[in-house]
């Protein structure tokens, strides 16, 4: 863009009057059964047992996890808003902080331990609830105090030995932080086993209840809406946050999501290209202008699970041809993945697949050259999507499981950063997020290597330097015999539009092609 013009955009941008739509939902918060939690710890225990007979332990000993605990900002007293830590989430279904939970192995028995308030809770932060408010809404079978923990344990165990405790502790492959095995006062009167719990319990997250799903469907329903709310409010010279700002309002209005599922994304124009932008050195603050891409990464969180859900489009409404370009390399690789997905497909497969379709357009619009098959050797497809296809997606959104004991991560461009490469199961809840970036750092890099230099037409790479980047991130269930997408936005070119221009959503859906939405068998 010329000098003259960016100042005339920016001039624009500044004086924009921004009108945004009055809202509403057809969506309310759906009230959570804690039979879902129950059913998570019957899982548990049923995994456990299995697991300790064929090792030829004894079936005793009790689960023990510590819940999260309230903080505050560094040094002072601002209590920062509490978010339960997910494992425990994942069992007991507790919102409060401070508590312990176990079970009894041999008996299936649930016990929550909570924390002793003092007198003064009441009149700062509301009524001190009896052991049998928790007993009565977490559907567990004893609660005590926490400072009771080692005496109630000892007299419920009923072996010779002293009891055995199974702590949650193991390798985030996400992360890279270890999970925190539980501590509390009198532990020492008890033996320990760090290494059993951990995995079993997450290969129990992977799979997804019938309730988990219900409340994971709703999530994604709810943000869902809200991205549409975005799309059809957005009006050149507004800023990101102000995307951002949206997304969130509709969510916890009208969804009651207080939390969300991750920090926002909300990039435009060569922003899009930062896989991580939103964070606090880059707080989605820039103002976009006439001809930029939005890509919109948000999800909101209900009742612990949440949703990943990505949305690009060019903030007038309109595609350009280039866009067009970019934006159906990434929706077909999209609908190309969604459309294979099936128990037993490789995830690393379906990673590659999207390589290929990408690339196939790419080289289709001039932009690369050569054959594909040599491409996909020389890893080419990593320069344009440096990131992994998708996640295991539940209580957390990069949700635990992606490499259990015995799977390596690959150590090839792009595939590094595939966050599991497991084979599909039944169902696995999976975010399908192909994206196709202008990346400086890694095109330069890669035309001036000599084994990719070749694929390169340097001209049209030059045009879209500073293009940014596109990504379409769905919610997908894997069924028995294909896959359910639980996201229902507008993906094709001709919806984004109408909706941009005021038409409701969903369309009408009669000529629409793409997977979106569609539950598709094999």
């Amino acid at each position: 863009m010329a000098m003259a013009e960016a100042k005339e955009s920016i001039d624009m941008a500044a004086t924009t009057t921004i009108t945004v739509a009055p809202t509403s939902s057809s969506l309310s918060p759906p009230e959570v059964p804690m039979e879902l939690h129950v059913i998570n710890r019957d899982k548990l225990i049923k995994s456990l047992r299995q697991h300790l007979s064929h090792s030829g332990r004894p079936i005793q000993g009790f689960v023990l996890l510590q819940g999260g605990e309230e903080k505050t900002r560094y040094c002072t007293d601002h209590a920062e808003l509490f978010r339960q830590e997910s494992y425990f989430a994942y069992l007991y279904g507790v919102r409060e902080p401070g508590f312990y939970g176990a079970i009894d192995i041999s008996t299936g028995k649930s016990i929550l331990f909570s924390p002793r308030l003092p007198a003064e809770y009441a009149v700062w932060l509301g009524e001190i609830k009896p052991a049998s408010y928790f007993k009565e809404r977490y559907l567990v079978s004893l609660v005590s105090y926490v400072d009771e923990m080692e005496e109630v344990l000892l007299n419920q165990y009923n072996g010779e030995d002293k009891p055995l405790l199974f702590l949650l502790h193991g390798l985030n492959t996400d992360s890279g932080n270890f999970s925190k095995p539980a501590e509390f006062k009198g532990i020492d009167n008890f033996k320990t086993d760090l290494s059993t719990l951990h995995p079993i319990l997450t290969e129990c997250r992977v799979i997804k209840s019938k309730l988990e799903l219900d409340i994971l469907q709703y999530a994604n329903d709810i943000s869902s809406e809200a991205h549409v709310e975005v799309m059809r409010n957005t009006v050149v010279g507004m800023k990101e946050y102000q995307l951002e700002s949206m997304f969130l309002h509709h969510t916890y209005m009208y969804g009651g999501c207080r939390h969300c599922s991750y920090t926002c994304i909300c990039a435009t124009g060569d922003n899009s290209s930062v896989l991580h932008y939103g964070h606090a050195a880059a707080p989605n603050e820039r103002t976009f202008m006439d001809g930029d891409m939005a890509l919109l990464d948000m999800g909101a969180e209900y009742h612990f699970y949440g949703s990943d859900i990505t949305c690009s489009f060019p903030v007038n409404g309109k595609f350009t041809a280039d866009q067009r370009l970019i934006y159906n390399a990434v929706l077909d690789a999209h609908n190309s993945v969604i459309a294979a997905m099936k128990p037993g497909v490789s995830w690393i497969n379906m990673h590659k697949l999207a390589e290929e379709v990408i690339l196939e357009a790419l080289k289709k619009g001039n932009i690369l050259t050569g054959d594909i098959k040599d491409m996909m050797a020389q890893r080419l497809g990593a320069v344009f999507m440096p990131h992994g296809l998708g996640h295991l997606l539940g209580i957390d959104t990069h949700d635990p499981g992606g490499y259990p004991k015995g799977l390596e991560r690959p150590k090839e461009a792009g595939l590094s950063s595939l966050r599991t490469c497991r084979e599909l199961k039944e169902d696995m809840v999976i975010t399908v997020e192909p994206g196709c970036y202008f990346i400086t750092a890694l095109l330069i890099s890669a035309m001036e290597n000599t084994e990719t230099s070749r694929f390169f037409n340097s001209d049209a790479i030059r045009r879209f330097m500073g293009f940014g980047g596109v990504r379409i991130e769905s919610d997908v269930h894997v069924t028995s015999n294909g896959c359910k997408n639980m996201t229902n936005v507008p993906r094709e070119i001709w919806e984004i539009e109408a909706v941009m221009a005021g038409a409701k959503w969903p369309l009408n859906k009669a000529s629409n092609h793409s997977a979106n939405g569609i539950e598709i068998s094999h």
